[in-house]
């Protein structure tokens, strides 16, 4: 049921839904070269064009093809995620195409907002009639201009449209400021690592030189107790790209002649040795420990007068990435032997310094950590609300006149 004053009317009754021009046509008569938008330009929320491409028609096919500000662009399809996202187009270039696998909506003003139409299409509800109605394949879908037209949009007044989309817009500069703030700090991190970790920059009061080390002298592997009942542990997991260590929720099926499984313990540093050079590296935190981990995870543990922080960080540098695809090399499963790894030799500072180092790089951490929930938070707020005001659940007030 409808809230009082809305109606739903299909998008071809209150738009004019444009396709776009094909790629390839052959023997032009009188063709320019113009600027075009294609799939990869538009995107979930925004248009990017930081690569726009040209393409070449009849110049009496310009108008025909030709984008307005204010139209709303939506793509044919792609993956699941891809089905009808888009956004407005505010008229950054002049004249620009679009493809034919970009649809351009040019709503009736009195009745619907743009910008009503592009969040409606990108909301829960939209996202649910563009995924009944759409062509699949496997991990692909995709819609036609008749099924865009027979989108049935929800129709409130034109000033609560307004209203609604003043109220996401403030959702919006949230996230984009958070994403900035977000970027910011990962870069700074970045520039941390590679000054701090590599002695390039060095902490006021210590200026010892930086000693080079075998891993052997830092790191020894912990040799824990096989668990002669695995099925009834926990796996954990060590995320790539040094995500960090959780727990899957899942029970190992142990077969005969399957690798053999150990408890892990918190604080221990362990890596996946299949995965080291994408980052499969982490410290067990308290709420993981007592899981398992088969032999292909290793676990370590640092010798005196050396900090387990800092060697996270210095074995979580692209740097090291590297250096261990380099040695394990080939083109099969890449899986390091711990041999392999405590023959390798770093430069390191002394106890005090590395200490120091990784109090620095933590913070930073903890920083991007708070950040990425926030942002989180903000997107997980603005679709919540969405559901509520598009939909007619939750009325904005208007002013009577």
């Amino acid at each position: 049921m409808l809230p009082k004053g809305w109606k739903r009317l299909s998008l071809a009754t209150v738009a004019e839904v444009r396709t776009g021009v094909a790629k390839g046509k052959q023997n032009l008569k009188n063709p320019v070269e113009l600027p075009y938008l294609r799939v990869a330009n538009v995107q979930d929320g925004y248009i990017d064009t930081s690569t726009i491409k040209t393409i070449q028609i009849e110049r009496d096919q310009i108008e025909r093809y030709s984008l307005k500000a204010g139209d709303v662009l939506m793509t044919e399809g792609g993956d699941f995620d891809k089905l009808g996202r888009g956004d407005v187009w505010n008229g950054e270039i002049n004249p620009c195409l679009h493809q034919n696998h970009v649809f351009a909506v040019r709503t009736d003003l009195s009745i619907l907002t743009p910008h009503f139409l592009a969040a409606l299409s990108a909301s829960r509800y939209g996202k649910a009639y563009f995924l009944g109605c759409a062509k699949r394949s496997t991990n692909l879908a995709s819609i036609n201009s008749t099924q865009l037209k027979e989108f049935p949009v929800l129709l409130p007044p034109v000033v609560e449209q307004q209203k609604i989309t003043k109220i996401l817009s403030t959702w919006d500069q949230a996230i984009s400021t958070t994403e900035k703030l977000l970027a910011n700090s990962q870069q700074q991190k970045n520039a941390l690592i590679q000054q701090l970790l590599s002695g390039k920059k060095r902490i006021p009061g210590f200026n010892d030189p930086w000693a080079k080390y075998k891993f052997s002298d830092l790191l020894y592997e912990i040799k824990n107790d096989v668990v002669n009942n695995p099925k009834d542990y926990e796996l954990l997991s060590v995320k790539l790209h040094c995500k960090g260590v959780v727990r899957t929720g899942k029970y190992p099926a142990v077969t005969e002649g399957s690798r053999p499984y150990f408890i892990r313990h918190e604080g221990e540093l362990i890596i996946g040795r299949q995965n080291l050079h994408n980052g499969g590296i982490g410290i067990v935190p308290k709420e993981v420990g007592g899981c398992i981990a088969s032999n292909a995870i290793s676990s370590f543990d640092v010798h005196e007068n050396v900090s387990k922080s800092f060697m996270l960080h210095i074995m979580s540098r692209p740097l090291f990435f590297t250096q261990i695809d380099n040695l394990i090399g080939g083109t099969g499963q890449k899986e390091i032997s711990v041999n392999e790894l405590l023959k390798l030799k770093i430069n390191i500072p002394s106890f005090e310094e590395q200490q120091r180092i990784a109090r620095i790089l933590t913070t930073s951490d903890h920083e991007i950590a708070t950040l990425q929930q926030k942002l989180t938070c903000l997107k997980q707020e603005k679709k919540a609300l969405m559901q509520q005001l598009l939909t007619g659940k939750r009325r904005v007030k208007v002013d009577a006149s």
